[in-house]
């Protein structure tokens, strides 16, 4: 059920295939950390689109790192260009990866931009919420669902927490951790005093010690 290793969507065609981690050298090459499933495949789609424009891409080499090219794109000659490029998501149309193939024991597969809107239910059917984005922070891929009370809850995409992923019907299936979508408590009210009510026990108040300062006196 695992989906291939290529990025989170950044909209309803896009997916993203990798980010540029840092310069390499002092002519323009840089660091990009890959979500495709195989590292220099990165380069087989044509040119990648970016927040700052599209650029055709070139692998050159592999990095230090999972997962991680050496690339050059074009017009990128100097390394304080690459430097201000540190960050940037590298997208390409989703019709341009074409089908994913089913692994192995797979029913499926799907990239991560594939899971981004679908609904999210319990085993009993109740709505969880909707996945808003798919995170990989090197420790397995992470699904961002937002709650129906606006809250973002992190849930690790595993066979056990996602038994099943139905992308023909839009939803998802989830076991999640115990406690992991409780409901917030709600908070016990406060109970406002009248003014009627604040000014007869202050008076009460100022009685008692009045009271209390008599029977000192009288001693």
């Amino acid at each position: 059920m695992s989906p291939d290793d290529a990025g989170e969507g950044a909209g309803e065609t896009k997916v993203c295939l990798g980010v540029i981690a840092s310069p390499h050298g002092v002519h323009g090459r840089m660091r990009i950390k890959t979500f495709t499933a195989e590292p220099e495949a990165i380069g087989d789609y044509g040119p990648v689109e970016t927040a700052k424009g599209s650029f055709a891409l070139k692998v050159t080499g592999t990095g230090k790192g999972e997962g991680v090219v050496v690339a050059e794109l074009e017009g990128i000659t100097r390394r304080e260009q690459a430097e201000a490029l540190r960050g940037l998501e590298l997208y390409v149309p989703r019709e341009k990866l074409g089908a994913p193939e089913a692994g192995e024991g797979e029913e499926e597969a799907f990239f991560h931009a594939d899971l981004v809107g679908l609904e999210v239910a319990a085993l009993d059917g109740k709505l969880l919420g909707r996945v808003i984005a798919v995170h990989d922070f090197g420790a397995g891929d992470l699904l961002e669902i937002e709650q129906p009370n606006g809250k973002a809850e992190l849930l690790p995409f595993t066979k056990d927490n996602v038994p099943e992923v139905k992308l023909a019907e839009g939803r998802l299936i989830a076991d999640p951790p115990e406690g992991l979508f409780e409901p917030d408590k709600p908070r016990a009210k406060k109970r406002r005093r009248s003014p009627r009510a604040k000014a007869k026990a202050e008076a009460q108040k100022a009685e008692a010690g009045a009271e209390a300062g008599k029977a000192l006196g009288d001693d």
